[in-house]
């Protein structure tokens, strides 16, 4: 029976994940940069030996050894850049993957968010309750400002004051207000009426001096002018 059907194959092993295919590549990615680092090395000493030897057989031979060393160089470079590839592909497919999934995840959250929004407003909210609950809002700040208008009023101004008075008050208080602005403004910053006080005085004549002048003297030796006053 097993010859005509055939056995049943075996289960496969799980294939492995995006991370993990990743992480193998990043892996032999770093194998290939060891090896390019080796042969770099090689070259340089090639390179050193090329530049002291003068034997033209000897440089013949170090040159083939050295282009042997510079084609597997290559060869190791183009594997780095095509696992380099590989693991781009890779990680692009594993974003492609996490954005399907959040999107997914914002899709059902805003379809919940929309059935529990479309319920409150339904069954918990009535436009017309919203209606009547914002006219009474202006009615009563409108009440508000009524009442802060009559409680801001001066309620000890006198209702018998004559506005002609008043006018006259504000009149002298202005004509006093000006003079006491004249007398601020004054050059020496006296009062107008001290410095014309001090401008008449300044004008006047000095009282003349009489130099070597002499007084007769007292009996008890002292000096008096000639009204008989002490000098």
């Amino acid at each position: 029976m097993n010859r005509v059907f055939g056995r049943k194959k075996a289960p496969g092993l799980p294939p492995p994940s995006l991370g993990e295919a990743s992480s193998g590549v990043g892996q032999h990615m770093s194998s290939m940069d060891a090896k390019i680092l080796q042969l770099d090395r090689e070259l340089k000493g090639y390179r050193d030996k090329l530049q002291t030897t003068k034997n033209a057989a000897a440089k013949k031979n170090l040159q083939k050894r050295a282009m042997d060393v510079l084609k597997r160089k290559r060869m190791y470079e183009n594997q780095r850049d095509q696992l380099a590839g590989q693991q781009f592909n890779i990680d692009q497919v594993a974003f492609g993957i996490d954005s399907a999934k959040a999107t997914v995840s914002t899709v059902a959250a805003m379809k919940a968010a929309k059935v529990e929004l479309t319920s409150t407003l339904r069954n918990d909210m009535n436009i017309n309750d919203i209606d009547d609950l914002a006219d009474d809002m202006a009615e009563l700040m409108d009440e508000f400002n009524e009442i802060n208008e009559m409680m801001g009023q001066n309620f000890a101004t006198p209702d018998d004051i004559d506005e002609a008075d008043l006018e006259a008050e504000l009149e002298m208080l202005g004509d006093e207000l000006e003079l006491e602005e004249a007398e601020l403004e004054a050059p020496d910053g006296r009062p107008s009426y001290l410095s014309e006080a001090a401008s008449v005085t300044s004008s006047m004549p000095t009282m003349p001096t009489v130099t070597g002048a002499k007084f007769p003297t007292a009996a008890n030796g002292q000096k008096v002018d000639e009204y008989g006053l002490p000098v």
